[in-house]
């Protein structure tokens, strides 16, 4: 690990991915490079593991802080994995069905939902994934590490009921649900301790509202030309849209590749 020279951090979504959700041949070209010459590819998102198997597999990446940095894995090790307890799960579950809203539970091996809904077909086809199967209590015989709720409104009343949780809207269908605490930036520091590699320069790649505390925690902070503004605002450096080769231009204009 010692011999890193540098820690790039990228999200997925408008980010390391195409239009399709999909990595070109032009960005996993330049995650091999980034290996060569000694500085680690890392995916930061919302997602969890079993989401992403395949774009890890087509980028070349083995090391990924997944649901918002409640689950790191580097070179196929775990280093941190945070969870929630059941009684947190029964209370969201409780008050989600309240709001007629539905929930997913997550963790690094699956993904449950409490029911089928149009709201949740659309939320998982936004991401290209598959509806998840149905076990509204799955959180008494699994462990979980994120919550999805499911929902195009009530944030706010999930704020008030739950001040102990983070929530991240990462979409027009659904609001990532973490512990406090827990962000991509965290993610960053964590796996930055645990590695030993805290002098180590940092580049942190997103272009949406969840990627704040990512690019915070980066050195190097890197907003796609198709970002959110406000994270334009927050960032060093704005590349190309991620459709227009954004990923390598960076890369290249900062001797990463």
């Amino acid at each position: 690990m010692s011999n890193y020279q540098a820690i790039t951090f990228f999200d997925l979504d408008g980010t390391l991915l195409d239009a399709h959700s999909t990595i070109t041949s032009e960005v996993a070209s330049a995650m091999n490079a980034l290996k060569e010459n000694h500085v680690l590819p890392v995916i930061a998102t919302g997602r969890t593991e079993i989401e992403i198997q395949k774009i890890m597999h087509d980028a070349g990446i083995t090391s990924a802080v997944t649901m918002n940095g409640s689950y790191i894995r580097v070179d196929g090790k775990e280093i941190h994995s945070e969870l929630f307890s059941e009684q947190e799960c029964q209370r969201m579950y409780e008050h989600v069905r309240l709001q007629g809203h539905e929930l997913s539970y997550y963790n690094h091996q699956n993904i449950w939902c409490t029911g089928h809904n149009q709201l949740m077909i659309d939320a998982y086809n936004f991401i290209h994934s598959e509806v998840p199967p149905i076990d509204p209590f799955a959180f008494r015989q699994n462990p979980i590490n994120m919550l999805l709720i499911l929902s195009q409104s009530g944030d706010e009343y999930y704020h008030e009921q739950f001040p102990e949780l983070t929530f991240y809207r990462n979409g027009p269908y659904s609001i990532d649900t973490v512990k406090k605490g827990i962000s991509k930036g965290a993610g960053v520091k964590r796996l930055k301790e645990e590695l030993g590699l805290t002098n180590v320069p940092t580049f942190g790649f997103g272009d949406g509202p969840n990627d704040f505390a990512l690019l915070e925690a980066c050195d190097n902070k890197i907003a796609m030309g198709n970002a959110y503004d406000g994270l334009k605002e927050l960032a060093t450096f704005v590349t190309k849209k991620n459709t227009e080769g954004g990923i390598v231009h960076a890369l290249k204009h900062f001797d990463l590749i």
